[in-house]
């Protein structure tokens, strides 16, 4: 069994089940959003069936839009096909009390491939972080990440936000409260009983803090295995809109909900472990780091390969109206020690060393940015990628320097023709993800906005 309070082995949900303690159990699998999608067991069907055998989902959901509407084009999963079902396997590592439901327990799943029962369906958002934590065992290394995500808060409910048509909600504070415990305190009903529950939940939480926009957050919680961190941010955002519900509030984890406002971030921490050491750590000095040719040549291959998994990073058309300058959002690719306006922040020294990449948006799929991020840092540790030159000052102001890409378009465009994409994630799967992000872009385009008819009503 885990140690880390709210998980739970096999026998305890059975000894809780027993004690009338649990009685359904929510078993679930990230989507191509990474929401959690799935079905509420009974507690006893699922200990006698499902958490042996597994369970079955429609394919559709791998290949649906944000409204869960079924799109066509997909090579996986199509009306021609049927849409049939998938396999899924619940991972018994991942099962674990979910406090803020009565009487509920929650397990993640893996989706096993239709052809080959026995195999990760390579596609899954789950499998492709897998397969990339796989290939940094095959070289040694054990990936540790973390994820600073940051959020909105509104007294309206979800219901009440709907029906303004998201227009005119109000937050739940009203002045900048960065660092401000006085404003924290006045939020601390929803804030403080996420963390509870976050905690009574198998997600072991370190902090909170207001932020830079009126009713803005971030909570932090402790860094892990990075499948296991992927899925702790998972259920952390699960969690949070679900206690936010129950309180008849809101919360949102778009990139850029106002104009007006700074951007949500999911700051990205990522470090390696070899024989149980940080494999990042040395003597050799790069600028005012000691560190080694791992931590180097990673750096450098997360840097050179931002750009082609961008829309790993900011998979929305709304993720690209955060990156503006002097707005804590990077918007240049360049790296430096402990300062925030660079797209690669490096911290702490010695065991603690690590990489912090700032290009994540809230609304990414942690599955999908992890992968991203792992996947370039193994790649420049293979190919001894070197980073460029330590930047010191302040980025924004650097016109010299490389910019993040600027659209959806632009980054599907990078992603999609990209050598290294098909190389590490598989042509199938960069395939499926193109053609996902393209149908996002293409929906925005079709679609008549607010500021358009303010602009053009009357005037054009």
């Amino acid at each position: 069994m885990d140690t880390i309070k709210g998980m739970l082995g096999v026998e305890d949900l059975q000894r809780a089940v027993s004690a009338g303690e649990i009685d359904t159990v929510l078993v679930v699998f990230p989507d191509l959003y990474g929401r959690l999608m799935g079905k509420r067991f009974d507690a006893e069907f699922f200990l006698a069936e499902v958490v042996e055998h597994g369970g079955h989902a429609c394919d559709y959901l791998l290949t649906v839009d944000i409204g869960m509407n079924p799109v066509a084009g997909y090579r996986f999963a199509n009306w021609e096909k049927g849409y049939g079902d998938v396999h899924l396997v619940c991972d018994a590592s991942t099962l674990r009390r979910a406090s803020w439901q009565d009487r509920t327990a929650m397990i993640l799943c893996d989706v096993m491939d239709p052809a080959d029962r026995h195999a990760l369906l390579a596609l899954a958002p789950r499998s492709v972080l897998k397969s990339q934590a796989d290939k940094a065992k095959s070289m040694g290394l054990r990936a540790f990440a973390a994820s600073e995500l940051e959020f909105f808060c509104f007294k309206d409910s979800y219901e009440e936000a709907a029906k303004k048509s998201y227009h005119g909600l109000e937050p739940t504070g009203w002045y900048i409260e960065d660092y401000h415990s006085l404003q924290g305190t006045r939020e601390e009903e929803l804030i403080g009983a996420a963390r509870r529950h976050l905690r009574d939940s198998g997600v072991p939480v370190e902090n909170s803090k207001g932020e830079w926009g009126l009713g803005q957050h971030e909570l932090n919680v402790r860094y892990s295995d990075v499948v296991q961190m992927a899925d702790r941010h998972a259920v952390y955002k699960q969690c949070l809109r679900e206690v936010a519900m129950g309180l008849g509030r809101s919360v949102t984890f778009m990139a850029k909900p106002s104009a007006d406002q700074a951007g949500s971030s999911c700051h990205i921490h990522m470090s390696l472990l070899r024989d149980g050491r940080n494999a990042f750590a040395g003597e050799e000095r790069l600028g005012p780091i000691r560190c080694n040719e791992t931590f180097r040549h990673f750096l450098g291959g997360w840097i050179a390969h931002a750009p082609e998994v961008m829309a790993f990073y900011a998979p929305t058309v709304n993720s690209y109206k955060r990156y503006q300058a002097a707005s804590w959002a990077p918007t240049r690719l360049a790296w430096s020690y402990d300062n925030r306006t660079a797209g690669f922040r490096v911290v702490g020294e010695d065991a603690s060393l690590r990489i912090e990449c700032r290009i994540p948006g809230a609304d990414c799929n942690p599955y999908l940015a992890f992968a991203a991020s792992l996947a370039s840092g193994l790649d420049g540790i293979e190919n001894e990628i070197e980073p460029p030159a330590l930047f010191e000052g302040d980025v924004y102001a650097a016109e010299e320097l490389p910019t993040v890409p600027s659209s959806l378009g632009a980054a599907v465009e990078l992603f999609e023709t990209s050598d290294f994409t098909r190389r590490v994630f598989g042509a199938g799967v960069v395939e499926h993800y193109a053609h996902f992000f393209r149908n996002e872009a293409a929906d925005y385009e079709r679609a008549v906005t607010d500021w358009e008819r303010k602009r053009y009503f009357e005037q054009i």
